[in-house]
């Protein structure tokens, strides 16, 4: 102890600042970490079940990313999430969306087609389970124009997809139970996942 107490001020300087650092890194981190859970839990929030982060075979020895895939009392959906932030103007006929925020522009490709080919992998899969999709933004992107086809706010996938008790309609989910499992068999966990 009396070691201790004989090391420099500047030493003891260099342990505070290192140990202040590490939990500015650690409450970072926990912070992102909550984010994610608490984002999960809100897409997730109406369905029986769910696969997250998966590849699903095309049908031609490829596969697709699928952000998730709920089983909810309509069928499966498709959910491709998109965090976005700033005003998104986006159309059906557009090739591109423009994202603006602030001084910050850009664009993407209009992923409506990317999700017509998701949701026809999954059908392929899932048999005669209905399967739908739906582009997902979360609350930091905007339209100030208006939805585009098949494209929902995190805050209204609740809404059209909402939590039921999924013990009452125990005949509906037996329909689903085969396609979904063959889904759940067919899957893989996507690489992608690591990259966000």
């Amino acid at each position: 102890m009396e070691e201790l107490s004989r090391l420099p001020a500047a030493t003891w300087l260099l342990i505070g600042a290192a140990a202040a650092l590490g939990l500015l890194l650690f409450w970072g981190w926990y912070r992102r970490y909550r984010a994610r859970k608490t984002l999960h839990a809100a897409v997730t929030a109406g369905c029986a079940d769910h696969l997250r982060d998966s590849l699903v075979p095309d049908g031609m020895g490829g596969s697709f990313h699928i952000d998730f895939l709920l089983l909810t009392l309509r069928g499966v959906v498709v959910i491709d999430l998109r965090d976005v932030k700033g005003n998104i103007f986006g159309g059906d006929q557009m090739a591109e969306w423009t994202v603006m925020d602030g001084a910050r522009r850009f664009t993407f490709t209009n992923p409506q087609s990317a999700l017509y080919d998701r949701i026809a992998a999954v059908k392929a899969v899932a048999g005669d389970v209905p399967v739908e999709g739906r582009i997902v933004f979360t609350r930091r992107g905007k339209f100030p124009k208006g939805l585009p086809k098949w494209t929902l706010m995190l805050d209204a996938l609740r809404a059209e997809f909402p939590a039921a008790d999924f013990e009452s309609p125990a005949d509906t989910m037996a329909r689903f139970r085969d396609g979904w499992q063959s889904l759940r068999a067919a899957v893989k966990p996507s690489y992608m996942a690591s990259l966000r």
